[in-house]
């Protein structure tokens, strides 16, 4: 429903934010990175996931779309809702939480508060697959004037697409075609050929 809320920030401390856009506040719940992350600034873009129960609608917040991806990546495993995701973001990077997930690394998983031994195999179980498709360029936001190649590469990894094989496809087609080819024509071909 929301993608992101820019505003004013009206209160911060380690667990949530307060960001006044249109004379609202609201109140989001942040992670410790997310926390470091935004400093002094009075001003924030906040990327946020809206989590609705029968008894709370609840915003969680992130200062970047890859801190946000990897937290819908933790969450659609079974057993981790969002706040275990928060505190997992918490306790380490999306980077390093990665990593540890491609790597099958169960130590440095287990020790993040309220991961255990079952919940950490389980999140090497369900995403390690997903997370090498995607490539250790997916948590970084896309540049905001990025070409019509790297938009088509963004938009085909969204849609579920691996990194490497729709770059080899769009450079393919971008070779046949040209630069003339806009983001649509660009993606259309790609979808063709993947």
């Amino acid at each position: 429903m929301y993608d992101y809320i820019d505003g004013r920030l009206t209160f911060k401390c380690p667990a949530y934010i307060v960001v006044e856009a249109g004379g609202i506040g609201y109140h989001v719940n942040i992670s410790l990175n997310t926390y470091g992350a935004l400093g002094d600034a009075e001003r924030c873009k906040i990327f946020v996931w809206l989590h609705v129960k029968e008894d709370a609608h609840t915003l969680y917040g992130f200062l970047d779309e890859g801190e946000r991806r990897m937290f819908l990546h933790l969450i659609s495993v079974s057993g981790i809702g969002p706040n275990t995701g928060r505190m997992m973001l918490s306790s380490i990077t999306p980077a390093e939480i990665q990593t540890a997930i491609v790597n099958a690394d169960l130590p440095l998983i287990q020790r993040i508060k309220g991961i255990g031994a079952k919940s950490a195999q389980r999140l090497v179980l369900e995403l390690q697959d997903k997370l090498k498709k995607e490539g250790t360029g997916s948590l970084i936001a896309a540049p905001l004037n990025a070409t019509v190649r790297e938009e088509a590469l963004s938009a085909l990894m969204m849609l579920g697409f691996a990194k490497l094989p729709a770059e080899k496809t769009l450079d393919q087609a971008i070779k046949n075609a040209g630069d003339e080819l806009n983001v649509e024509q660009l993606i259309k071909i790609a979808l063709k050929n993947l």
